[in-house]
């Protein structure tokens, strides 16, 4: 970010007059500035001043100067402004929206104390601090303002974050609190953020952190939950002040802040997440910035100042121009403000998310902006000033973009991904996968127009596949459907409400497909064009010469259709006027539509009845206009608009329901009157629209909600449905139930309505009166079913025999039959049954009754069927019948085949037989051709059988049928005869058929050709003799060539792969096109070509080159002549067309004649093409030596020398050299004649030649003769010696030393030795300097290959090349030479002869003699080799550093082997010398020792005295040192004590008087467990004080050491038992344990079974000092004692003291142990008490003798 100075608004005074506040409104085109005398002044965004107000105090009485304004801004719609004061008010003014709009007073808030600062985020809420702490909120809509938090400290400053909802306070103790209206999903804390460290005038709130800048001139950043991310110190900076003010850019990237005289600015940086300081803007004499405004489009920023100047700044990272049409100003890394140069219109683009913006494009005719972030796409509508964010990873640029809908910007991706956005909507509308992007394949619509209760109406067709289309409720994000076509689709829209899709496939159909219903309708072929008027459902489509219109799309079949004469081009809706635009030729056509239809359907669609009604009145009745008013009246019932569907009936005439309609809007009206609402909603008006709608019972419903039961019997009795009337009287109990009745029955009565009556009659019980009615009424059959349910009524013989009466007269036979049977008249009720038809009830009687009769009733019943067409039910009853032929004809009848199969099998009767052919001919139609066969086989029908067959073309079962009953000549005969007539017939595939069924393919091929059917006859030729195919298709080409049938003739002869024969065809025809036509397609470009060529032959002349130009082959064709020798034919096309060609032409002429031997023509063609030099070339070659002068001398001189070469060269052949030297000589070529000399293997002639004519080439030459004699080995090797001694005696000394140096002969080195010698000797006689040296260094190492040292030592001695000298002797191990050499000639290489010599032995392994010349390099080898006795021998006798070392090296060893017991017995035979660097070896052989197991026991003794006695030589010997009372020396003192109690407990253990000593040692060893593996020593102090108390604690402890060595950390151990004692707590972790599982398990149950008893108390023994009695430090003073020599135990009384100081016993001990030596004798106590006596300087005087 950089600030450039733009210009001044104010000019600053001359005293203090600060500018207090400065604001800038939210639309960017105001900006307003309060100056110390309370007044607003507005600006232009140009920074022009064009208006000015004055504000006003709390109350007038307190004078102008009472009050300070602190603050203002802007209402987010840039209307108004609010101020705040420093007299407990704010003011909210309305400014308008125009320069010079009066400005008054809206809101004002009056507070408890002055108005510091304010925000105004978002509308009607103002958010200000005040001196009292609190933070407020001021509704601008309610006039009311409340208290959102409150501190105890004065607000300082406030800010809001980049999208307003939340807000900062800066208090002056330097607290900063957050508060949120919405934190937008982000999960920050509210409330007390931070303590800044002063109060925080300047406090700035960015995207990615907060800033903050005081009087204690830092500026810190802080993280979103207020940690320091980073602090920019500038209390060093003397010319920095405090810092007064900041401002937070638009985009929360960039943070501004103001001090004296100076602007900082900081730019957060994305990729590395923090905040980077820009160049500081300084502009001397400013002073102190005391507010600053940014801009909300980021472009600028206002600094006001103490002096009351304002400063506007320009703020940009950058400019660019963009197509000479837009600049683009980046004024952060996420906001780009694009300007449109020519119209001045500026847009802001700004990543929502804060990402930086990588590049800006505008596309669709520069109306739309694209623009990429790394993990976001921004889109714009330039126009209508839309913009989108919306989430995109990177596609690497692969997007398109498609803009044809205002709306919605399509865009597809990586091959087949559609992604819609909507402008102004940062998510993706919808993403489908599709391949077809063209946008007359995508259909997008988006609440394009309003309807009636469809909120979100956002829907999109396009094509899942090129004949699939898919359509999309992107609102919704489900699929409304799927359209699968049989062709390809090339079209589709949706109308504008998303109901309906038009598309239109290749064909040329037009579909119309609605969405709700899914129902597809094809509406016009062949339709051109087609397009959905804009803002209706009204369709114009051209098919055809006819323009098309439907003015109401839901009938598709009324269509509207005007004759045109051109071509629909464009349809245009405007001014309300619709008109389709034709081109008729040159002339452009309108018609114009019928916009009172249209808008008649777009009013109903919108759902605007009013506009419909007030339209259809203007128009004439029709039948176009009655079929609008009944739309319209069955919408507005739909709509409870029961004033426009009166209105609709009366245009209808509909008069009965006008004036129903006309009551209930009178109802309605009144009830809205009295009561207020919509009337629509009483019950009476929906009860009448239910019955409307004939809906009665929902009419019925309306009433009896409200309990108006009356209104409803009453709508029943208008509409004489009585059931239902006295059904809702019953269910109420309504007391005029009864007469309800009566007046139901009179009513039915009167109208003659008997059936009802009698029903009634029925319902009441009076059965007789019933069956009175309903045989009055002519219902017999009701009356006899009510009859037959009651018994009283059929034991009343009149009445049956009335009711059977009017059953027969009515022909309810079947009724009347029941009613006899009823009354047990059986002989009757059957005579009724059969009339009746109802068999089944008959033979039931029957069986009962009569059964002799059954068997004739089942076939009459059979009969009955048949006459029925029954035929299926006839079947079983025929069989029952015994009737087998009626059952067979019923079932082919009834089509039951196989059941008729199956009953003819059954059948004896040969009459049946007739029935086969009938049901074989059913299966052969069905064919079902072997069941059929079978069937005419068995019906002796054999001759149909095989007529089927062959009827069916299934010529092997009709010849296998045949065969079975024919001979085989009578077969062929029999297909022959019926093949040829099918072939008089025409039907040749048929006649093939046969012909192929008895193999007579040959037949089929005659019959073929005959009638000329060549595609047949190639057919069966390739299938039955592929071997004469290419013969039959070469016949059949030249016979059809005969006939004249070239194109014929031509198919044939390319199938027979002759495309020559057919090029041939047409040429012999002069068929010129063809022929080329042929040998393009299949002969290649060459034969292509050549046809051209042949073609243009035949015309000749212009034609021919006229022909030639057109295919490009006019060279070609000249070359062609010319390869066939048709010279003319080339000379014509050159002089016509290509002149430039003649001499080439004159050329190959000359060539051709000169090939035929027509030498005098040839050389005149020759000269002719301008080349006498091929002439002269040909009597060359010719050997014609004088025509060749001729020529030469006549037209090319300078072919003459080329005349004589050529003599020359034949004279050389002829081996006539003395000539041919001559010619050459003359020809001046003498380097020829040398040549040729070198050639003949001539080389003196050569040399002759060379030395005379061209001397500077003699050394060239020379030196080819020598290396052309180093070629030809030993007789090459002999010619360099000759060569060799010829330069010497000619003194050519350096030539006579290169050929010296050139002899190479392997097989004979003293030849080599000495050429070389004699090279060396010639060149340090003759050459001196430098070139002897080189030859000597190429000479000496060819020496010592060959061995020859003695020889080379000279040759480099001879040149005082002394190191080579001495390297040769030495690579032949003549090491005395060597020596001598470096003694006698250069000392100073001494000492390397002595190097090569010891590195010569260690190579070879000499040790032995390698110690005489030097020893450290022999130790090392023997150290390597581990051969440790003869290092440590051969060390000994060097000094005793170089002893210590190896011995120190062994020990090494010797420890990584686990040998520790060996290094300790190498230190005690070798001494322990203090040194620092071996220290780590003797504390780690302590440790392996001390870590050794089962080494407790008197047979250890010898070891732990070995190293008792070494640590005591180690301590001696450091305290004679430099490292004397050093901490290692302590270490040392702490070991050699442990070592000493070990030694002394296993001497101890030996003895048994001594177990307690042994025991002492074991638990006083446990204050050294920093040392010694802790599980160790407690285990063994355990084991050591038997089993109780202490042995419970110890063991208890090391089954917990155990458990944490397992886990690997101590941190979970119990130290609680040692506290107050010495023993240490933190020890390192034993790598294994000291004992085996079976140990640990023992000590495991000793230590469970011990505390079950609980008999022991976990408490260690205390002593007088009231502390554990083996720790050397009292637990109450802190006091140390000395711990005793032999037990370790503290020594506090009766002591014996050494003379050596800091060492005593307990005396009891130390008598103990006298006694129990002198009694024993034990020689491990004695040597305990012999060490003691050396380590504490002598023993006591009651002295002990060791005798």
């Amino acid at each position: 970010m950089q600030l450039k100075h733009l210009k001044t608004l104010l000019t600053p005074q001359e005293g203090a007059a600060k500018v207090t506040c400065l604001t800038w409104a939210p639309n960017n085109t105001k900006f307003a500035v309060c100056t110390v005398d309370r007044v607003v002044l507005l600006y232009d965004e140009q920074g022009e001043r064009r208006d000015k107000f004055s504000t006003k105090p709390l109350d007038s009485k307190y004078g102008k100067q009472s009050y300070v304004v602190n603050d203002m801004a802007f209402s987010p719609d840039s209307t108004k402004i609010a101020i705040g004061q420093s007299d407990n008010i704010i003011f909210v003014y309305r400014i308008g929206e125009d320069w010079g709009d009066k400005k008054a007073i809206c809101n004002k808030f009056v507070q408890t104390s002055a108005v510091t600062c304010l925000l105004w985020p978002a509308e009607h809420a103002i958010v200000y601090g005040l001196v009292d702490g609190k933070v407020r909120l001021a509704n601008t809509q309610t006039n009311k303002s409340s208290t959102i938090y409150g501190t105890e400290s004065c607000v300082v400053s406030l800010a809001s974050n980049v999208s307003g909802k939340g807000i900062l306070s800066g208090h002056a103790d330097g607290t900063v609190v957050r508060y949120f209206f919405d934190d937008e999903g982000s999960g920050d804390s509210q409330g007390k953020l931070f303590m800044h460290p002063c109060p925080p005038y300047a406090l700035a709130w960015g995207a990615n952190g907060i800033m903050v800048g005081g009087c204690d001139k830092k500026v810190v950043a802080y993280s979103r939950e207020g940690h320091v991310l980073q602090t920019f110190d500038y209390t060093r900076d003397r010319t920095e002040r405090e810092f007064t003010v900041a401002a937070t850019s638009p985009g929360g990237q960039s943070v501004v802040f103001g001090s004296y005289d100076r602007l900082r600015v900081f730019n957060w940086a994305p990729r590395r997440s923090v905040w980077d300081e820009a160049k500081p803007k300084e502009i001397l004499n400013l002073y102190t910035i005391t507010s600053l405004a940014w801009k909300k489009d980021g472009s600028r920023l206002c600094a006001g100042t103490l002096c009351g100047g304002v400063e506007l700044f320009d703020c940009c990272l950058r400019r660019a121009i963009y197509k000479n049409k837009f600049e683009m100003t980046y004024v952060g890394l996420s906001q780009v403000i694009v300007k449109n140069l020519s119209t001045g219109t500026r847009v802001v683009l700004k990543s929502y998310y804060g990402y930086e913006i990588e590049e800006v494009k505008i596309m669709g005719k520069d109306r739309y902006l694209v623009a990429h972030t790394s993990d976001t796409l921004l889109l714009g509508d330039l126009l209508t000033n839309k913009l989108s964010e919306v989430p995109w990873p990177g596609s690497g640029g692969n997007e398109k973009f498609f803009f044809e809908n205002e709306t919605v910007s399509t865009r597809s991706v990586f091959f087949g991904n559609l992604s819609l956005v909507e402008y102004s909507n940062n998510d993706i509308l919808g993403s489908v996968r599709t391949e077809f992007m063209n946008p007359h394949l995508i259909s997008v619509r988006l609440n394009e127009r309003k309807q009636r209760g469809v909120e979100d109406n956002k829907k999109l067709a396009y094509l899942v596949d090129i004949k699939t289309i898919a359509i999309v409720d992107l609102a919704g994000g489900y699929n409304l459907g799927t359209i699968s076509h049989d062709s390809k689709i090339d079209w589709l829209e949706l109308n504008e409400t998303g109901r309906k899709l038009l598309f239109r496939d290749k064909k040329l159909r037009l579909h119309l497909y609605d969405i709700e219903s899914g129902v597809k309708a094809t509406v016009l072929s062949f339709c051109s064009y087609v397009q959905w008027v804009p803002g209706s459902d009204v369709v114009v489509a051209q098919n055809r010469g006819n323009l098309c219109i439907w003015y109401s799309i839901d009938s598709p079949e009324s269509i509207t259709m005007f004759p045109i004469k051109g071509d629909i081009v464009d349809l245009e809706r405007a001014d309300g006027k619709t008109d389709v635009i034709v081109t008729e030729g040159v002339n452009t056509v309108t018609y114009t539509l019928d916009e009172g239809l249209i808008e008649f359907g777009t009013a109903v669609d919108d759902g605007d009845y009013d506009r419909a009604t007030a339209f259809l009145e203007t128009l004439e009745m029709s039948p176009e206009t009655e079929a609008m008013w009944k739309t319209l009246s069955k919408l507005a019932l739909e709509a409870h608009q029961l004033h426009i569907a009166e209105r609709c009936f009366a245009a209808l005439g509909d008069v009965s329901t006008v004036r129903f309609l006309h009551q209930t809007n009178q109802i309605a009206d009144k009830v809205s009157q009295e009561m207020g609402g919509d009337g629509t909603a009483f019950f009476q008006v929906q009860a009448h629209v239910a019955m409307l709608d004939k809906n009665f019972k929902l009419a019925e419903m309306h009433y009896m909600e409200q309990n108006a039961i009356d209104e409803a019997i009453e709508m029943y009795q208008e509409l004489h449905m009585w059931d239902d009337c006295i059904a809702v009287a019953e269910a109420k109990g309504h007391p005029e139930l009864d007469s309800l009745r009566a007046n139901y029955y009179q009513w039915l009565t009167e109208t003659g309505q008997d059936e009802k009556a009698g029903e009634v009659k029925e319902n009441e019980g009076d059965f007789q009166g019933a069956i009175n009615l309903y045989l009055k009424a002519g219902l017999p059959a009701k009356a006899a079913r009510l009859a037959i349910g009651h018994p009283e009524i059929t034991n009343n013989s009149d009445t049956v025999s009335r009711i059977a009466a009017s059953l027969i007269k009515g022909e309810f036979y079947e009724r009347a039959g029941d009613l006899y049977e009823r009354i047990r008249n059986n002989q009757r009720a059957l005579e009724c049954f059969c009339k009746g038809g109802a068999f089944r009830k008959a033979v039931e009687l029957a069986r009962l009754a009569f059964p002799a009769e059954v068997v004739k009733l089942e076939e009459s019943w059979g009969d009955y069927l048949v006459q029925q067409k029954q035929m299926d039910a006839a079947i079983n009853h025929f069989i029952e019948a015994g009737c087998s032929l009626k059952a067979i004809e019923a079932a082919i009848a009834a089509r039951q085949w196989k059941k008729a199969v199956h009953i003819l099998e059954l059948q004896e009767d040969s009459s049946a037989g007739k029935y086969y052919v009938k049901i074989a001919q059913y299966y052969a139609a069905m064919q079902d051709y072997e069941v059929a066969e079978q069937l005419f086989v068995k019906g002796g029908h054999i001759k149909d059988a095989i007529d089927m067959y062959t009827t069916a073309g299934r010529w092997e079962e009709a010849h296998k049928l045949a065969v079975k009953c024919m001979t085989e000549e009578e077969v062929m005969a029999l297909y022959i005869s019926r093949a040829q007539e099918l072939e008089r017939d025409g039907k040749f595939k048929e006649a093939e058929r046969l012909f192929a069924t008895v193999k007579q393919p040959d037949l089929a091929i005659t019959m073929y050709k005959k009638n000329r059917m060549f595609d047949d006859v190639i057919r069966l030729v390739a299938k039955h003799h592929p071997d004469l195919l290419s013969e039959t298709h070469l016949h059949l080409a030249k016979e059809l060539e005969a006939e004249s049938r070239f194109s014929e003739a031509e198919y044939h002869f390319m199938e027979a792969e002759e495309w020559k024969s057919a090029v041939h065809m047409y040429r012999v025809n002069d068929m010129w096109e063809d022929a080329y036509r042929v040998a393009k397609n299949h002969g290649g470009a060459g034969a292509q070509k050549q046809v051209a060529y042949l073609w243009a032959r035949s015309l000749g002349g212009e034609a021919a080159v006229k022909l030639l130009n057109k295919f490009g082959l006019l060279e070609y064709a000249i070359e062609s002549a010319l390869d066939n020798f048709s010279f003319d034919f080339a000379f014509d096309l050159a002089r016509l067309s290509c002149k430039e060609k003649i001499p080439e032409i004159h050329f190959k002429h000359a060539m051709y004649l000169e090939d035929e031997g027509k030498f005098p023509e040839a050389e005149v063609e020759f000269i002719k093409a301008g080349k006498p030099k091929e002439a002269v070339f040909m009597y060359v070659h010719n050997k014609d030596w004088a025509s060749a002068q001729r020529v030469a001398e006549g037209h090319d001189p300078e072919s003459v020398s080329e005349v004589l070469v050529g003599q020359a060269k034949f004279c050389f052949e002829q081996k006539d050299f003395q000539k041919a030297e001559a010619f050459l000589l003359r020809a001046q070529r003498p380097e020829l004649a040398v040549k040729y000399y070198k050639d003949a293997d001539m080389w003196s002639d050569a040399m002759r030649i060379c030395k005379e004519y061209i001397p500077n080439k003699l050394s060239i030459l020379q030196e080819e003769f020598e290396k052309e004699t180093s070629k030809k080995g030993v007789r090459g090797v002999e010619g360099l010696l000759e060569q060799a001694r010829e330069w010497e005696q000619s003194g050519e000394y350096p030539r006579a030393v290169e050929c010296y140096l050139k002899v190479k002969d392997d097989s004979n080195t003293a030849l080599m030795e000495k050429c070389w010698m004699k090279a060396a000797e010639l060149s340090i006689k003759f050459l001196g300097g430098e070139r002897a040296v080189e030859v000597v260094h190429v000479v000496g190492p060819r020496l010592t290959q060959l061995r020859k040292y003695n020889a080379a030592a000279e040759l480099y001695l001879n040149m005082d090349l002394i190191k080579e000298a001495i390297d040769v002797f030495i690579e032949g191990e003549e090491w005395n030479k060597a020596k001598r050499v470096a003694k006698e000639l250069e000392p100073r290489y001494e000492d390397y002869v002595d190097q090569k010599y010891k590195e010569h032995l260690k190579n070879q392994g000499k040790v032995d003699s390698l110690v005489g010349v030097d020893v450290i390099a022999a130790l090392d080898m023997y150290a390597e080799r581990g051969q440790w006795e003869k290092c440590l021998d051969t060390a000994s006798k060097q000094n005793f550093k170089i002893l210590h070392k190896y011995v120190a090296l062994y020990a090494t060893h010797l420890i990584k082997e686990e040998e520790a017991l060996k290094a300790l017995q190498l230190y005690i035979q070798h001494g322990a010398p203090p040194n620092p660097q071996n220290f780590n070896i003797y504390k780690r052989l302590f440790l392996d020792l001390i870590s050794l197991p089962d080494t407790d026991g008197p047979e250890s003794y010898r070891m732990w005295a070995d190293l008792r006695s070494f640590l005591l030589q180690l301590c001696e010997n450091l305290s004679r040192s430099a490292e004397a009372n050093s901490p290692a020396h302590e270490d040392f003192e702490q070991m050699l004590l442990i070592a000493h109690s070990y030694a002394t407990r296993s001497a101890a253990k030996g003895v048994e008087q001594l177990i307690s000593v042994a025991a002492k040692l074991s638990v006083s060893l446990l204050r050294h467990t920093e040392l010694i593996p802790a599980d160790k020593a407690f285990y063994e102090a355990g084991l050591a004080v038997g089993w109780e108390n202490m042995a419970f604690i110890f063991l208890n402890h090391f089954l917990d050491l155990c458990d944490a060595i397992d886990e690997g950390t101590l941190d979970a151990l119990d130290h609680s038992d040692f506290l107050d004692t010495d023993i240490p707590f933190e020890v390192p972790v034993p790598t294994k344990l000291c004992v085996t599982d079976a140990q640990r398990e023992q000590i495991r149950d000793w230590v469970l079974m011990v505390s079950m008893d609980n008999r022991l108390e976990q408490v260690l023994p205390r002593d007088e000092r009231n502390s554990y009695e083996a720790s050397l430090v009292a637990a109450n003073t802190g006091l140390r004692s000395l711990p005793c020599i032999l037990t370790g135990y503290p020594v506090l009384r009766n002591k014996i003291e050494f003379s050596s100081g800091g060492k005593a016993a307990n005396k009891e001990d130390w008598n103990n142990f006298l006694m129990a030596t002198k009694t024993t004798h034990s020689p491990e106590c004695q040597d305990v008490l012999k060490f003691i006596s050396q380590w504490c300087g002598g023993l006591p005087a009651s002295g002990f003798s060791f005798h």
